[in-house]
């Protein structure tokens, strides 16, 4: 810890325990504003008076076994530029984020990440006050769930 800090690798397992995600390794990724989690399939619905999600992702790399179906509230559709320049419209909920054994809201977008590296990116918005990365690194947080 640096002053209350956190430090981290480039890549850690983290926890999204709202979305029954126990387990998902994440590119902790300083060059992306927002948090990205990969879904093969999403639809919209209606749901107390409000818009939700209902996506099917794989949360285990370069694997399509293990499927888990998660929901959440629509909190906004924002335009996001990959890092390949390609503007996408993408849904966006909030979830917890459990990393260390804290736990903290963060924005979370929805695309189809099945060609890269890992199902999920922390963003620098998710990380804002509480990580530091140390880029020489990897999964320097023992995993807890």
């Amino acid at each position: 810890m640096i002053k209350n800090k956190m430090v981290v690798g480039w890549r850690e397992t983290i926890n999204l325990p709202e979305l029954g995600i126990a387990q998902i390794n994440a590119k902790v990724d300083t060059g992306a504003r927002t948090s990205c989690l990969h879904t093969f399939k999403t639809k919209k619905f209606e749901k107390q008076n409000a818009s939700w999600v209902r996506f099917w992702i794989h949360p285990r790399q370069r694997s399509t076994e293990e499927t888990i179906i998660c929901e959440a509230p629509i909190i906004d559709e924002r335009l996001v530029r990959d890092s390949g320049g390609h503007e996408e419209s993408r849904y966006v909920i909030e979830s917890i984020c459990s990393l260390g054994g804290q736990t903290w809201p963060i924005e979370i977008t929805l695309t189809n990440r099945e060609n890269m590296s890992f199902r999920m990116l922390l963003g620098r918005i998710a990380m804002r006050e509480r990580i530091i990365v140390d880029p020489s690194k990897s999964y320097l947080i023992p995993f807890k769930e």
